[in-house]
């Protein structure tokens, strides 16, 4: 797997919704545990085999970039692109002209997962994708009885029940020829390049994850962190 892919991070954001936590810390040197998150994610990277990662950097880039340089166990050389300005959540790519391989994993910085990439890559290959789009299941319960109505006249009433979503999981991998629909220096995320795919009539696959995944996103969310963290298996 590794002599096929490019591995891209994007680390850019500010993580506003983790202030004050995220004041003078950016979201991805956050420790959970011992480490921070993106600590965890090139420590799980560099177990596969991955020994080169591209990080987007803007709000407070200099820690991160400072962080590896006295924390690099697994000798991975990295390589940073600062973005100017926000661009999203793929936008960045664009600034990358180190990208070699044929296909690019990218994937948010925010994330604590011990999702096997070795799994994923190859769900990928057998189903000859052009983009694959990790999923997590969200399970929505409806409270009570469902009232449909039309022209202000109930016509049916459905007793309640749950609803079963595959989340985005914020981890993509895609086929190097797919980046070239990504524009030049624009805020951009990775659902609208998916979304361009998909008008193109790409091959866009889903790979639901059976493993550990937790989105970072709010303080719920860092405080539920520092609980599982004694327990996963990386």
């Amino acid at each position: 797997m590794h002599n096929k892919i490019d591995v891209v991070i994007m680390a850019g954001g500010k993580g506003e919704r983790l202030m004050p936590l995220t004041k003078n810390t950016p979201k991805p040197l956050l420790k959970i545990g011992n480490k921070p998150v993106i600590e965890h994610i090139t420590n799980h990277l560099a177990s596969y085999g991955i020994s080169n990662i591209t990080i987007t950097v803007n709000y407070l880039s200099d820690q991160i970039i400072a962080y590896f340089e006295d924390h690099n166990t697994h000798q991975i050389t990295f390589n940073y692109i600062k973005e100017s300005k926000s661009l999203g959540t793929i936008g960045g790519l664009k600034l990358i002209d180190s990208l070699k391989k044929d296909y690019i994993l990218v994937m948010n910085a925010d994330l604590l997962t011990n999702v096997n990439f070795e799994s994923l890559f190859k769900d990928f290959e057998a189903t000859e994708s052009d983009a694959l789009i990790t999923t997590v299941p969200y399970n929505v319960v409806i409270p009570h009885d469902v009232v449909e109505t039309k022209n202000g006249c109930v016509t049916a009433l459905k007793e309640k029940h749950t609803s079963l979503y595959n989340l985005n999981a914020g981890i993509y991998l895609f086929k190097k020829e797919c980046l070239t629909y990504i524009p030049e220096n624009l805020y951009f995320d990775a659902t609208d390049l998916i979304n361009i795919l998909i008008t193109k009539g790409k091959k866009i696959t889903n790979y639901p994850i059976v493993d550990y995944w937790l989105d970072i996103g709010k303080p719920a969310d860092f405080e539920k962190a520092q609980t599982d963290i004694k327990h996963i298996k990386f």
